[in-house]
């Protein structure tokens, strides 16, 4: 199976006045292709530094990560922002959607970003939206939605560019069971039947059924990872 991301002998510091904080301690792990993988652990345990430094936002102290087989360590502030453009998406627990465009706006903004065209990067906004059941809500609002539809616009936006890395931070938790179980099919779908490597960080232990594979941290370390057997998600 294809690495979409290696992370190797990572480390990172903060520095906080006069002390250093080390928050990532030789942390060595691979994601792949293909697969829903989850990282979990207790608040503060450095989950976000980590995939903060895995889609190029931080740098590392030391070590190294390479995604799509493009060392990130090599490049330079304004080729992150570049590559990440081009081949990260990102999904947040708050959405992110701008209040004054519609659903199909919000969701080609990567795209438009990149310097397509509106028109082009709408149609084609439009075009995923429907993949994922919102063909109904392109033209509406943000105040028009439900939670659980600003997350599905989130997930269209993370995937309008079609990017292979594709990073969440807790997109379930300011839903329902029924919702967030819906918004993890569809992230599930997205991961096994595309090609495509969705890493998500969350402490929603209602969603573990979803994960292909569960990377649990402690202390700035890999604690274990494992994949556990999909059990059959209930309708």
């Amino acid at each position: 199976m294809t690495i979409a991301v290696g992370v190797s002998n990572l480390n990172k510091q903060f520095k906080a006045g006069d002390s250093v904080i080390q928050v990532l301690m030789d942390i060595t792990l691979q994601v792949k292709l293909g697969e829903l993988t989850m990282l979990v652990g207790p608040s503060g345990c450095g989950k976000t530094t980590l995939i903060s430094i895995m889609s190029g936002i931080l740098s590392p102290t030391s070590g190294e990560v390479v995604v799509m087989g493009h060392s990130l360590n090599r490049m330079k502030d304004r080729e992150k922002v570049l590559f990440r453009r081009h081949n990260i998406g990102f999904i947040f627990q708050q959405y992110n959607l701008l209040p004054a465009l519609t659903a199909a706006e919000n969701a080609a903004m990567p795209l438009i970003a990149a310097g397509i065209g509106n028109d082009v990067a709408i149609n084609r906004a439009k075009d995923v939206l429907q993949k994922i059941g919102m063909s109904s809500q392109v033209d509406k609002l943000p105040n028009q939605l439900s939670g659980g539809q600003q997350q599905r616009v989130a997930i269209a936006r993370s995937l309008v560019h079609n990017p292979k890395f594709i990073v969440c931070d807790e997109p379930t938790a300011a839903l329902d069971a029924k919702t967030g179980g819906e918004v993890m099919q569809i992230l599930r779908e997205v991961a096994n039947d595309t090609g495509r490597s969705v890493l998500i960080v969350t402490h929603d232990s209602r969603i573990h059924q979803f994960a292909d594979r569960i990377i649990e941290m402690n202390d700035g370390r890999i604690a274990s990872d494992h994949y556990p057997a999909l059990v059959e998600v209930k309708e």
